[in-house]
């Protein structure tokens, strides 16, 4: 049985002033999918996803959800995407619960919904702190719980663990994990930790510049022959690891 394209990107450019953002991506998310957006500040991943999730217009090119277009879909599309931003902020007075209650009653939610994602996302204790009082790594845990209460069908994360330490990023890697055993949400995630997308993502697509330099699964990306690369740093061997390949198709890191 043939998966599902849920997100199509044809040829989409973006500029801003005298910068060209994306040039020219096309891309395919399959349903139930785990995608990685892979790339170093600045290399265009931010700009996607915000087309994709109906923030940013292209200039060019076209972006399907499900098969149609973002106009005149819109109310349609907000109720299957899911997302999480790289800095979400809540209103710092009300508690855990009451903050799911909140974003649970634009669906029409009710508090059982909430319970479930409370449980989901491992804020069960904190059912009563203010959010002022959560550290970085509870925040970013009900931040996906909000993105999480509608039952997405497509779930956009934007560098959801940046700043957080090793410990609260694989608690984060973990609620995931479940979420991909679970159910068949298609996720986008960016990310510029090579672990995180080893650990989480199915395919990964590696962007620079606005461009896509490979794509594909981790053996695949690491199995393919780099004879065909313009190397820009001597190397010797096949790259080990994504971070070697990046460095190896760019000339430097990935979290540079």
């Amino acid at each position: 049985m043939m998966q599902e394209a849920v997100i199509q990107v044809r040829n989409v450019h973006k500029s801003f002033k005298t910068v060209h953002a994306v040039r020219g991506i096309n891309l395919e998310i399959l349903s139930g999918q785990f995608v990685a957006l892979l790339g170093p500040n600045g290399a265009g991943k931010t700009t996607m996803v915000e087309m994709i999730e109906g923030i940013q217009k292209p200039d060019s090119g076209e972006i399907l959800i499900t098969g149609k277009q973002w106009k005149g879909h819109e109310k349609e599309f907000r109720r299957i995407i899911g997302l999480s931003l790289q800095e979400t902020r809540f209103i710092d007075k009300l508690s855990v619960f009451e903050t799911l209650r909140l974003f649970a009653s634009f669906f029409s939610l009710g508090p059982q919904r909430c319970e479930e994602v409370m449980n989901l996302v491992g804020l069960e204790e904190k059912r009563q702190s203010y959010v002022v009082n959560l550290s970085g790594g509870q925040r970013q845990k009900l931040a996906l719980g909000v993105a999480l209460l509608n039952e997405p069908k497509i779930l956009l994360l934007d560098e959801p663990t940046t700043g957080l330490d090793p410990q609260a990023r694989r608690e984060v890697w973990m609620i995931l994990n479940k979420l991909k055993e679970a159910s068949s949400t298609s996720l986008i995630l960016t990310t510029h930790y090579m672990e995180e997308a080893e650990q989480l993502c199915d395919y990964i697509v590696i962007i620079d510049h606005g461009k896509i330099l490979k794509e594909g699964t981790l053996k695949d990306l690491l199995g393919k022959s780099s004879a065909d690369i313009e190397k820009k740093q001597e190397y010797h061997g096949p790259p080990r690891n994504l971070d070697e390949l990046f460095i190896e198709l760019t000339g430097r890191h990935l979290n540079e």
